[in-house]
Parts: C-alpha cells; structure tokens; sequence
C-alpha cells in the first residue's frame, strides 16, 4: 500500500505535469488562430488572381502555345507533396494524413515520388521505403509565401520537364476545431476549368495575355500550395490543443481520485 508521502509525491508529479499541457493547450490555440490568420488575409488575393486566370485561360484556349503548367498528357509518374507536421503530440493527426498518403501511392499503378513537406511525413515514407524526391522541413508555425517557394519550383520545374505527369497534394485540411480531414487532390496540371471566372471587366494585357498568364501560373500554384501548408499548421495546433485539454482533464481527474 502506498504511504502519503508517496502519494503527495505522484500528486506533485501529476500538477506538474498538468501545468506542461495546460500550457501547451493555450500555446497551440494561439498558434492555431495565427494560422487561420494568415490563411484568411491571403484569400482575396488568391480569389482575384484566380478570376484573373480563368479570363486569360479562357483567351488562351486552342493555342498551340499552352503553357507547360496547363498541359494534360498521359501519366506515367505522379509525384505527391506530402504535408505533414514536424512534432507529434497532436493526436492521431499524423497517422490519418500518412494513412491516407500511403493509400494513394499503393492505388495507382504508375510510379509516385514523393516531395515530404514536414518531418513526420518523411521519416514515415523513408521508413517504408518510397522515394522521397525531395524533403523541407522546420519550415514553423508562421512560414511566409517565400518561404514555400523552393518546394513549388521543384513540383513546377519537374512538371514542366516531363518528369512528372501530375501533382497531388496531400495534407490535413482544417474544418473546425474539433475536425481535421485528411485530403488529397491534384495541383498540377492547372485545370481551366477549375478557376472560377466572375470579371465581367475586359482587361488588356501588356504586353500580352500570353506573357501575363506566363507569370501568373506559377504564382497561383506557390498560393495553392501556400494554402494547405496554413491549413495543415492550423490542424496540427487545433489537434494538439485538443490533445493536451485531454491530457490535462485526465490529469486533474488523476488527482481527484488521489485525494
């Protein structure tokens, strides 16, 4: 049986503990608002561009000169943007996003090379032997547009090369506090049909719809891709928030039954 001092002891050990996840709840919940922040000043600057694209694509259809983003061509090789946190203690968030990933590179019967955005999606793929074409880690809970810029010239470059016939993205989407979807849908190659048009103003282009739609292309990926890096942060911190409000109610509820 144990004696009281062992008991205020583990009671002792328990409060501290209890104060660590208390605390880490409040840091996710912060970080998790900042991400949502972020995701939410850069929507009308997607949405526009995004009408901006659908006028020019729409003017561009037919030519023979498409741009190597639009272009469809059968698919041999697939490569995959894995998007995954660098730290666990979120819950199960890590394991449903590596789940789903690995459902998709098992169901397609052509080669998927993989582009690991986050530590514990790469050390999941490394550890089951897929090929990780290229890794960026410790990216933190604020990256700017600039900072995804390496990882969207590596998927455009190979795209545009022929090395890769398309390009998914796969992360965990934010949908309330409480619920983190996994997703998967593709990047590239940009579907015309896909961009909303609603400018009802005729825009003239200099020097020319042709070169405008050439810098405005890799500019909307870099976005799209920006926009599932925000979400999977604000998944990882509402995940771990919840997480840790878990730890700690079962940590009080330890106490209680202690004392």
């Amino acid at each position: 049986m144990a004696t009281i001092r062992e008991i205020r002891r583990r009671i002792r050990s328990i409060q501290s503990t209890a104060k660590i996840t208390r605390a880490m709840e409040m840091i996710a919940a912060s970080k998790m608002r900042r991400a949502q922040e972020r995701d939410i000043a850069s929507r009308p600057y997607a949405d526009l561009m995004r009408q901006v694209l659908a006028g020019l694509a729409a003017q561009r259809q037919g030519d023979d000169d498409i741009h190597p983003l639009l272009v469809q061509r059968p698919v041999n090789r697939i490569i995959l943007i894995h998007i995954t946190p660098d730290r666990g203690l979120c819950g199960g968030l890590n394991a449903n996003v590596n789940r789903m990933a690995v459902s998709f590179v098992l169901e397609q019967s052509v080669p998927v090379t993989i582009v690991a955005v986050g530590r514990k999606g790469r050390d999941f793929m490394v550890r089951y032997g897929r090929e990780v074409r290229a890794e960026f880690t410790h990216l933190g809970d604020r990256p700017s547009v600039v900072d995804i810029l390496p990882i969207a010239r590596v998927v455009t470059d190979d795209y545009s090369a022929g090395l890769a016939d398309g390009v998914y993205l796969c992360y965990a989407e934010f949908v309330t506090t409480m619920t983190q979807r996994p997703v998967i849908w593709r990047l590239l190659p940009v579907e015309p049909a896909t961009i909303e048009a609603r400018l009802e103003v005729g825009y003239i282009y200099e020097p020319s719809a042709a070169s405008v739609l050439a810098e405005l292309l890799p500019r909307f990926v870099e976005m799209q891709l920006y926009h599932a890096i925000l979400e999977s942060i604000a998944s990882e911190q509402s995940a771990r928030m919840v997480a840790m409000r878990a730890a700690t109610d079962n940590a009080n509820e330890l106490i209680e039954d202690l004392t």
